[in-house]
């Protein structure tokens, strides 16, 4: 568990800058580079640049990512897994029982992590000889993913210290939170200084991987939906969105099938926003798992079912995994009979009944797994490193069919936009039209991006969290933020959240 205190001394060393997509950069690192000799040229400008891009892959990678975590708090799945104590902190936090004690502690250093990554590109900047216009698209993107790292905090622990400007580490001892107002002022002077700068659309054989226009505005408007702000949450999202149904200012579609979404080959596709970038090729072994020098899709592996034997043509040839995320019967129930179904839920008790595939049940097993993200033995690497560790499934973190609901529920869930927003993400996979409402909206986006990390924050922000939690151990004006870590409270002046 590193604390704050390390990330100062982090900030001061290139360390390793590993690439966040196979298709943006790989860079071979050669070791450390102390700060004072760093940044003498573009090319290690942008090698700066990758490193504050790489902590993205927190979204799907690691054993402490993100979906998974947020999966298991939510109505959706149970932590599963080999057991009631496999991952303390995951298993704490899908029963409500997390502590301060339990909180992993990544989940708070490593996006500071990335904060102090972008701080540091920022600071030295200006003495890049470079061009002016790459270098000030160099600092878009250090300030647009320093809002987005700031956005995940926020809305996870609310009570954060605000750093936008590198400390001495003398001075961390003596810092205190900043109110959650000023977090969000900054994460919108951030994404709005973005926004004036990135370029509209990106050459995907280049640029994958790369923050736009779009990709920041997007993010943008989801803030503001967070904050409260619909009017100019709407706003940004219907230059993201554009006509429903059609093709955005930003090349942005819906894809026509919604199984083509989780195709693992299918990156950068016409209806990605924001995504986790991963690869297969980092040669990742178990030395690097904790460490966060993995680049695969670590989601990928725990999701799969355990002992997976595949005995018929019948069964998906699965690379098989650790069972956590297991589908609770009341999602299952929800998407009986939805055309989504087959792309979302694998039905393990089915095959095994029918004598197609045999798995070992782990712990909290329902027969049902996420199927969104699972690796086929086709996806296995074939570069070196572990397997397990070096799946290169990319994840979304924002897709268009997000914004349409999410700008629908920023329009009051009333209108004609609002209406014809749903109607497109339900035409797209051939149900009818219903009246546009906030209960339809909500469900919808449960159904629609069930396993994707929304359904938790989804539910919290709507005030939902208290009833619909309440069964698994969810306390009202407790569980709707998340413990400070213990070991970043000691000698400083960092006060717990409420209730912990």
């Amino acid at each position: 568990m590193k604390k704050i205190k390390y990330l100062i001394a982090l900030s001061v060393m290139i360390g390793v800058a590993l690439s966040c997509s196979d298709d943006f950069i790989d860079l071979d690192p050669k070791g450390a580079t102390l700060e004072g000799n760093y940044y003498k040229n573009e090319t290690e400008a942008f090698s700066g640049l990758i490193a504050v891009y790489d902590v993205m892959k927190k979204h799907t990678g690691g054993f402490e990512n993100m979906v998974t975590f947020l999966n298991a708090g939510s109505d959706d799945f149970y932590a599963g897994g080999g057991g009631a104590t496999d991952g303390t902190g995951i298993q704490s936090f899908s029963n409500y029982s997390i502590t301060e004690a339990t909180m992993p502690g990544s989940y708070w250093n490593d996006y500071f992590q990335g904060v102090f990554r972008a701080n540091l590109l920022l600071s030295k900047l200006p003495a890049v000889p470079m061009d002016d216009t790459k270098k000030a698209r160099f600092e878009a993107e250090a300030k647009a993913l320093r809002a987005y790292y700031y956005f995940e905090l926020v809305r996870t622990f609310r009570n954060v210290p605000l750093f936008t400007s590198l400390l001495a580490p003398t001075d961390i001892y003596n810092v205190t939170q900043a109110t959650p107002e000023e977090v969000y002022a900054q994460i919108e002077t951030d994404l709005t200084d973005a926004l004036n700068v990135l370029p509209a659309t990106l050459d995907v054989s280049t640029e994958a991987g790369r923050l736009s226009k779009g990709s920041v505005q997007a993010l943008l408007g989801k803030v503001y939906l967070y904050e409260g702000k619909n009017s100019q949450a709407a706003e940004q999202f219907a230059v993201v969105n554009g006509t429903p149904g059609g093709t955005s200012v930003y090349g942005y579609r819906l894809l026509g099938n919604y199984a083509d979404l989780w195709v693992p080959a299918n990156k950068y596709n016409s209806e990605s926003i924001l995504e986790s970038s991963h690869n297969s090729t980092s040669q990742a072994s178990w030395g690097n798992w904790g460490s966060g020098s993995d680049e695969g899709n670590s989601m990928s592996q725990m999701i799969g079912p355990r002992g997976f034997q595949r005995l018929t043509n019948a069964a998906p040839d699965l690379a098989g995994g650790w069972s956590f995320n297991t589908v609770t019967p009341s999602l299952h129930d929800a998407l009986v009979g939805d055309p989504r179904y087959n792309a979302t839920i694998l039905d393990m008790a089915a095959l095994q009944s029918a004598g197609s595939a045999n798995y070992s049940p782990g712990y909290m097993d329902t027969g049902w797994f996420l199927k969104k993200y699972l690796p086929l033995t086709t996806d296995r690497t074939t570069s070196g490193g572990v397997i397990e560790l070096n799946y290169g499934i990319n994840s979304y973190v924002i897709r268009l069919a997000d914004t349409y609901l999410m700008e629908a529920e920023a329009l009051g869930a009333t209108g004609p936009r609002a209406q014809a927003l749903l109607d497109a993400v339900r035409t797209r996979v051939g149900l009818p039209s219903v009246p546009v409402s906030m209960a339809a909206i909500m469900n919808e986006r449960r159904l629609e991006l069930a396993g994707e990390g929304h359904r938790w924050f989804d539910l919290v922000r709507t005030g939902q969290a208290p009833t619909v939690l309440g069964p698994k151990g969810f306390t009202a004006g407790k569980n709707e933020i998340w413990p400070i870590p213990l070991n970043e409270l000691s000698n400083t002046k960092l006060v717990q959240n409420p209730n912990y």
